[in-house]
């Protein structure tokens, strides 16, 4: 069933368009869940979760990419459980250590006037990462959004630990200055 088909499911309040969703994006976002929980039963749960949070959303929302959308709920679902269970330790840290190799190049803020900033920000990383390459892309969606772990990437795209760092540090140094230039750090 295509997306538009699913999304018409969910305004029209038919328990199908949970069924078909979980048919079409489950294993995907049992994966974002996955790699950030390290747990099949939180994994799970999170994905359930997702369901809900669609059910409760759409409407009014009308997402554009359904796959995006869901993705971005089950990530954020996933970090709050995180947040809020203290999670695996190994899990917390692998969290930890990807915001902070981010850390360096942007910031969070509370005011309105940061808030404001931060949905520049947020437009202008956007730009970026649609910019780069197709690898340096993808590699960084793993790392800074699905939260993959170097070895996973490195396996996933058949490079050492080594390269993979070095091609993140670089390209966080080409984010820093391309939002150096457009005057949002």
């Amino acid at each position: 069933m295509e997306d538009a088909e699913i999304i018409d499911l969910y305004w029209q309040r038919d328990q199908r368009a949970i069924d078909e969703t979980h048919g079409k994006y489950g294993g995907f976002l049992a994966g974002i869940a996955w790699n950030i929980l390290r747990s099949h039963s939180d994994a799970e749960e999170c994905v359930n979760d997702v369901w809900l949070a669609a059910w409760n959303s759409i409407p009014p929302n009308e997402p554009e990419r359904l796959a995006t959308y869901l993705g971005k709920l089950a990530r954020n679902i996933a970090i709050d459980r995180v947040r809020a269970n203290g999670a695996q330790k190994r899990c917390a840290e692998q969290y930890a250590l990807s915001l902070d190799e981010l850390a360096e190049v942007i910031s969070d803020g509370g005011s309105p006037e940061q808030q404001v900033q931060h949905r520049e920000l947020e437009r202008a990383i956007g730009e970026f990462v649609r910019g780069l390459p197709e690898l340096q892309r993808r590699v960084f969606l793993c790392r800074y959004w699905y939260l993959d772990s170097l070895a996973e990437i490195g396996e996933r795209f058949g490079c050492s630990e080594s390269k993979v760092k070095s091609m993140l540090h670089r390209t966080r140094g080409k984010l820093k200055h391309y939002l150096q230039k457009e005057e949002l750090l």
